[in-house]
């Protein structure tokens, strides 16, 4: 048994400082693959035979309501492809390199927690599909987490409410840009180092800034919830809702911007960001 301990602990230290031991993990989470599939079959599952059992008039009813939502944003698209060509062109007279569009990929979400002390899931998705360390996850709503872990047929995504995590945002109201910080709780970020009279509000959105090089600038983060103003202390409470729906997520977008370079960022940067 001490035997046992010390080739253990031998190994956590060169994994950690040498990270000898990657090839084994990529490894060996070829074989685990298979178990995150069967351990996300109940879910599966029960969503199947919840749309197994839908009455047609249910059916007609979504599908009435998914053809109007889809004019509207037929709609909408119209409106910003109008605005996404006038932007180009301001942008071209300011001699700016501008691209519009960005990389999307999706995934599906595996509930399977790595960490007990972490805020993090799985996705079926890894390198073998273009997914890298750092890259920016998304749902339907706004910005999710970053990939932290990357294996051939899965990675690992830390969410921004995880406390480890920092993420740079601007007030989309007036352009203030700060660190949303994640509590360890799903449905709360923490914006620190923000003096008492600092131009925030309640209801004030917040969307990436771009800085850092993970996310993409412009994409929704949380929405202000909490603003105290203490004179006693130097620097203001605010706290803030993630727009995303953390809990209910089953499938994501792997976001790479257009402008961002091919190779992969270095283990060192995606550190950086997520502490």
């Amino acid at each position: 048994m001490a035997a046992a301990v010390l080739a253990s602990l031998l190994m956590m230290v060169v994994d950690h400082r040498e990270n000898h031991l990657e090839t084994v993990r990529s490894a060996l989470s070829i074989i685990v693959a298979p178990l995150h599939q069967i351990a996300s079959l109940p879910t599966s599952s029960g969503e199947w035979l919840s749309d197994s059992f839908r009455s047609r008039q249910h059916l007609l009813d979504d599908n009435k309501q998914l053809h109007e939502q889809n004019l509207k944003l037929k709609g909408q698209q119209q409106k910003f492809k109008a605005l996404e060509v006038e932007n180009m062109r301001l942008r071209d007279l300011l001699d700016s390199s501008f691209k519009i569009g960005d990389q999307i990929l999706i995934a599906e979400l595996i509930a399977i927690d790595l960490d007990p002390y972490k805020q993090q899931v799985i996705i079926n998705r890894g390198g073998n599909s273009g997914v890298f360390e750092g890259q920016a996850v998304l749902d339907a709503d706004a910005v999710l987490g970053q990939v932290v872990h990357v294996d051939p047929f899965s990675a690992t995504v830390l969410m921004i409410t995880d406390p480890s995590h920092a993420l740079p945002v601007e007030v989309n109201r007036n352009g203030l840009r700060t660190i949303a910080m994640g509590t360890g709780r799903t449905n709360e970020l923490e914006l620190p180092h923000l003096p008492n009279n600092a131009d925030i509000q309640v209801g004030d959105l917040l969307i990436t800034s771009g800085l850092g090089g993970h996310f993409p600038p412009g994409y929704p983060v949380a929405e202000i919830t909490q603003v105290i103003n203490n004179p006693g202390q130097p620097f203001a409470r605010i706290l803030a809702k993630p727009s995303a729906n953390l809990k209910r997520t089953h499938e994501v977008l792997l976001v790479r911007a257009l402008t961002s370079p091919t190779q992969e960022p270095s283990a060192s940067s995606v550190e950086q960001t997520a502490q």
